[in-house]
């Protein structure tokens, strides 16, 4: 069970970096709920094994591509972020360290795992992967843009994901650049 939640991970993980272009130095935020890939309410039923699973599946993706991993911790951290302080760049460092019923599993397993973690009250993530509708919007870059993913389960949450764009100004006169879009 574990390898297969695994392998769904890296495959959302490389599917969105891909629809996203992501590149080098970029950041991608996750939120996670170990509950509902369970097939069981966000929230009832924190599993550190399953999002263990997930956390390898996409740690190892975005580790291969030089891509920062944001991972978000539940509300009753206000869903504070986790990060490798390299990628933490101005924003203010908060003191916290999830636990699996107070930060969740996945945030849990990236403040483990990161090399030196550390926790954030925001960031702007230029995509990102929601699992079990864990509401990652606040931590997206302005213009959040939906991508529709192949790979739309892990286990049994439901997968929602989000690229960012450049904002249009300018209204119709305006020309953009197509490479941002």
């Amino acid at each position: 069970m574990y390898e297969e939640i695994k392998q769904q991970a890296a495959d959302v993980t490389k599917e969105i970096c891909e629809k996203a272009n992501l590149k080098k130095g970029q950041i991608l935020v996750v939120g996670c709920s170990s509950s509902e890939v369970c097939g069981d309410k966000i929230g009832s039923n924190s599993n550190l094994e399953v999002a263990e699973a997930v956390f390898a599946g996409i740690y190892e993706i975005t580790q291969s591509k030089g891509i920062y991993l944001a991972a978000q911790c539940c509300e009753h951290l206000n869903r504070a972020i986790i990060v490798e302080r390299e990628a933490a760049g101005q924003n203010e460092i908060v003191n916290v360290v999830p636990q699996p019923k107070a930060g969740g599993s996945f945030g849990t397993t990236a403040y483990k795992t990161f090399k030196d973690p550390v926790a954030l009250e925001e960031i702007k993530a230029d995509a990102g992967i929601d699992i079990g509708d864990t509401l990652i919007g606040m931590h997206l870059k302005k213009v959040a843009v939906p991508v529709r993913l192949e790979h739309h389960e892990i286990g049994s949450a439901h997968i929602v994901a989000a690229r960012v764009r450049p904002k249009f100004i300018g209204g119709e006169r305006a020309h953009y650049d197509e490479t941002l879009i």
